[in-house]
């Protein structure tokens, strides 16, 4: 049976954890620990977590060090096989680290995993940070089974009944075992926030690893807490932290004949927001290549020293253009696309 630290970061978020911590504290599984990541919160959490759940481990930051750094500086402190990294705003079903264990428990190539993510107040949805697990087309666009760009599915358990390896896994509900994470570094605090986890999972991947998707494992997420859908903020994150994955990730082959068409479909989205009115979101995409370009040699540095290998061939990334396929062709389902 394997040991599951759950590792919850939080900043002044003490009305997320009044909701959503009494479910991860009444989990039914017989060996976890539960560690709060607090960054520097002002609103209390401390003092109500260690009077109403005094099991649970506080660590408290001198700063807010968000997702990257919250998590990194509290995996210092978990003790068991697998770290689970957990937002706090997601219920929990009470028998869900069940089914993780038996994940983990069955082939020892499985590096992380994620359960079934659907939505706090759609529950019959999917959850867009991570519907049925993540893929990812061959110009870096991101999709999930249940989720594709802001198309969610009804979950019809149309995604339980296959045993299938994924790209990604969220970081909303992320496990990973704990010598790979930090074999692997942790994750990239140059992210700040969005998209941090695929990074990760690209660099579980080319340690030799798989990553699996878990549907007997269920959660709840809320999701928006941090950076609302559609804010410039969010689009800047995405755009930046995109670009720096591929270049950190991609083979040589892939960076000399796949970014270049990347960037120009940033190009093209940038300048359809701006016919489209829509002048924040033109000026985030801007802004996030212009940051792009002046983080490159940073970028280029991680890249050069990295020492994990990158394989040709690893599951979960596709071969077709997700944007023409979603938008041209109206395929907007995982279903649609895989086939």
């Amino acid at each position: 049976m394997k040991g599951f630290s759950i590792i919850i970061v939080t900043w002044n978020g003490l009305h997320h954890l009044k909701t959503f911590l009494p479910s991860v504290c009444a989990t039914n599984y017989p060996n976890f620990e539960i560690i709060l990541a607090d960054n520097a919160s002002t609103d209390g959490t401390v003092e109500w977590v260690s009077e109403h759940f005094p099991e649970v481990i506080i660590k408290t930051f001198d700063d807010n060090y968000g997702y990257c750094g919250g998590n990194n500086r509290a995996a210092e402190f978990a003790s068991k096989d697998i770290m689970l990294f957990l937002n706090n705003d997601v219920e929990v079903s009470p028998d869900w680290l069940n089914a993780l264990n038996r994940t983990f428990i069955q082939d020892e190539q499985i590096g992380a995993a994620q359960p079934k993510m659907l939505a706090y107040q759609q529950k019959d949805y999917f959850e867009y940070a991570g519907a049925a697990g993540g893929f990812i087309d061959k110009y870096g666009y991101p999709f999930c089974r249940g989720r594709v760009f802001d198309h969610l599915e009804k979950d019809y358990q149309q995604y339980d009944h296959e045993d299938r390896n994924i790209f990604w896994a969220s970081g909303a509900a992320l496990a990973i075992k704990s010598n790979l994470f930090l074999q692997l570094g942790g994750f990239d605090e140059d992210f700040e926030f969005h998209m941090e986890e695929i990074d990760l999972c690209w660099r579980v991947h080319r340690a030799g690893y798989k990553i699996h998707y878990t549907p007997e494992s269920i959660v709840y997420h809320l999701g928006g807490g941090s950076l609302p859908m559609g804010s410039p903020r969010k689009v800047y994150y995405n755009f930046r932290n995109n670009l720096f994955m591929l270049w950190k990730n991609y083979s040589t082959n892939e960076l000399f004949f796949r970014f270049p068409v990347r960037l120009k479909l940033d190009v093209i989205a940038a300048y359809r927001a701006l016919f489209s009115g829509n002048i924040k979101e033109f000026g985030a995409i801007a802004k996030a290549h212009l940051h792009f370009f002046k983080s490159l040699n940073q970028v280029q540095r991680k890249r050069s020293n990295s020492k994990i290998p990158r394989p040709k061939l690893i599951t979960g990334k596709y071969n077709f253009i997700l944007v023409w396929r979603y938008f041209v062709y109206g395929q907007k389902t995982f279903n649609d696309l895989d086939h």
